[in-house]
């Protein structure tokens, strides 16, 4: 498998159902952040990705107090992979509609065609989010921008999962059995494809790690690492399977991503080190083992490092957090069944 490929599996991303919206211009919606988004959907901390498919029309996305801004032709998904607040819109609208004020009743009006807007220009949208570990997507989503756009109509490939998506949401509006299960499968197809987009569009002399992947020689090493973490790899045999020599792929590595492989692998490791404490009861002699240390001590230092806090005391509070996001408000208990749009 890709690097790409290895890192999605491995972040254990969770597709949400979609929403079928068409509005007419002028017309305006806020988006709240992601933070506040997390509420209505599943319990537990999870960092959340907004993102829109335009099936019709045009629009503009824009996060919230930036300069961050795109236009949008159909056939476009416009991602928030950092969970921003934005706007989207058409025309000059007299005001912006406010999600963040109807949450409840944006989340519990279903899959049915949502229509609004001054009564011009028609689009149209199907919407979604991705919700995944917020400590291990850290890994590739750090590098990218807080809006970014691709389209997948300029393909045979992408024309059928876009039309793949705004049937099946169609059928969820007619509540047909099991349409929520195959949107769930098909939003998470269509987000990987839009990575997968971003990161073959990058220019050549982009850095980050999707860049990184990209590059054949450190996208094979990433691969190797994602793949494998708990084996026991040196800048040797790390280079002996990539072929290419020891310096060769240090210096690539430190190029894209800034730091050298191995300072890479131990920072993923201890992420995995992260979740495991966060969602197993597995002792943590284990789970050092599990993520490639062969003791205890030296885990328990490197943890320390990372997070500031040694490796019980991580859990205790995560353990904590988790427990106050089940009790929370009853938020969580919504049906997640309308992202935000």
């Amino acid at each position: 498998m890709d690097a790409l490929s290895e890192i999605l599996q491995s972040v254990q991303l969770e597709g949400a159902v979609f929403y079928n919206a068409e509005f007419t211009a002028p017309w305006g919606f806020r988006s709240p952040p992601a933070c506040d988004v997390a509420a209505f959907l599943r319990k537990g901390p999870r960092h959340v990705i907004i993102y829109h498919l335009l099936t019709s029309g045009r629009a503009q996305g824009e996060v919230e107090h930036s300069a961050h801004r795109v236009d949008l032709v159909p056939g476009d998904i416009v991602v928030f992979p950092h969970g921003d607040a934005h706007i989207l819109s058409n025309g000059s609208p007299a005001r912006i509609v406010d999600n963040a004020l109807h949450l409840q009743e944006v989340f519990a009006q279903g899959l049915t065609l949502a229509r609004d807007g001054g009564g011009g220009e028609s689009s149209r949208f199907v919407c979604g989010y991705m919700e995944c570990d917020p400590q291990l997507c850290k890994m590739f989503l750090g590098g990218l921008p807080p809006v970014f756009k691709v389209n997948i109509r300029n393909d045979v490939g992408g024309q059928w999962l876009e039309n793949s998506i705004k049937f099946s949401a169609g059928e969820a509006g007619a509540n047909r059995a099991g349409s929520h299960a195959v949107l769930a499968r098909l939003s998470e197809a269509l987000f990987a494809e839009t990575m997968r987009r971003y990161m073959s569009d990058l220019p050549e002399q982009q850095t980050g790690w999707f860049a990184g992947a990209r590059d054949p020689e450190v996208g094979a090493a990433l691969a190797h690492m994602h793949r494998d973490p708990d084996h026991p790899w040196t800048i040797a045999n790390l280079a002996q399977r990539v072929g290419v020599s020891r310096s060769v792929l240090a210096e690539r590595f430190r190029h894209f991503l800034g730091e050298p492989p191995m300072k890479y692998l131990s920072r993923w490791r201890l992420q995995l080190a992260a979740r495991m404490l966060a969602s197993t009861s597995f002792s943590v002699a284990r789970i050092s083992g599990d993520v490639g240390y062969e003791s205890e001590p030296a885990f328990n230092r490197a943890f320390k490092r990372e997070f500031g806090t040694p490796p019980a005391r991580f859990r205790m509070k995560s353990r904590s957090a988790r427990k106050g996001a089940f009790s929370g408000n009853g938020k969580g208990d919504a049906k997640a069944s309308a992202p935000l749009i």
